[in-house]
């Protein structure tokens, strides 16, 4: 087939166009023309964007599978906790705390997103386990410390059948000594060993408690302000602090105070 176009009675030059590039849209052959690439190059091209595509598929595909197991092994692992719980539910001895103080630590943990944990006083690991629950979900963990070795090993066997080992690093040693030593940061420090030493483990965790932090000491209360020993003594000495804000909860009899760290020393 061929044309002979004139225009303002001006004759164009007579060329061939195959009737088969007639049929393809404009813009192709305009962009075929343009570009000029070979066939096959074209095919070269074509199976590097299959490959493109199916690799981005296939990353896809294993980003939800492993979204899906991270959400399996989180459920399995809230169900064997509870499951511990409910089966020791009212056995708790050896000084451990209740368990709305423990539901009050993980809430606690949780709500500000703490994952560097200190526990003081691990006993036999009812508050341990419900602090290394709350960091099963933080992505953080807990350093433990207990100094009787009988309540140690039962600990170690509580958070095995609980299924927080891996969250828990225990260790059996004297407080006095180790807390001072351990290098920090802290997001969370839980205290509940022998009240005398409150203010001293206190005063070992400040320059490595993190801004926002928070001090958690059991058996602490309004009630004990001004008696000058024991943990009267740690909370005249932590509400004289101008950057600590010192609150308390949860409502009991055993109570415990609340400390923030809002600025540096």
């Amino acid at each position: 087939m061929s044309f002979n176009l004139a225009a303002n009675g001006k004759k164009w030059e007579k060329r061939k166009i195959p009737v088969n590039r007639l049929k393809e849209p404009e813009g192709r052959l305009a962009c075929e023309t343009r570009l000029n690439i070979p066939r096959k190059e074209k095919i070269q091209m074509a199976m590097r964007y299959q490959f493109a595509l199916r690799f981005i598929l296939m990353f896809f595909v294993i980003g939800l599978a492993v979204s899906a197991f991270s959400v399996q092994s989180e459920e399995g692992l809230d169900q064997k906790v509870k499951s511990f719980l409910e089966r020791h539910r009212g056995q708790w001895r050896d000084m451990n705390i209740s368990e709305n103080d423990g539901k009050y630590l993980y809430d606690l943990i949780i709500r500000n997103k703490y994952t560097q944990a200190l526990e003081i006083g691990t006993s036999t690991g009812h508050s341990g386990i419900w602090i290394a629950w709350a960091l099963s979900k933080t992505g953080g963990k807990l350093i433990t410390i207990e100094v009787d070795e009988g309540r140690y090993e039962e600990a170690l066997e509580n958070f095995k059948e609980a299924g927080l080992s891996s969250f828990v690093d225990a260790r059996l040693a004297d407080a006095h000594e180790l807390v001072p030593a351990l290098p920090g940061p802290f997001d969370f420090v839980f205290c509940d060993a022998d009240k005398d030493w409150y203010k001293n483990y206190l005063i070992a965790v400040q320059p490595k408690l993190e801004i926002n932090g928070c001090f958690a000491a059991h058996n602490v209360s309004e009630r004990q302000r001004g008696h000058g020993w024991g943990t009267g003594e740690f909370l005249d000495y932590i509400e004289s602090l101008p950057y600590m804000k010192t609150t308390f909860g949860p409502p009991g009899w055993t109570s415990m105070s609340i400390s923030y760290k809002k600025a540096a020393q």
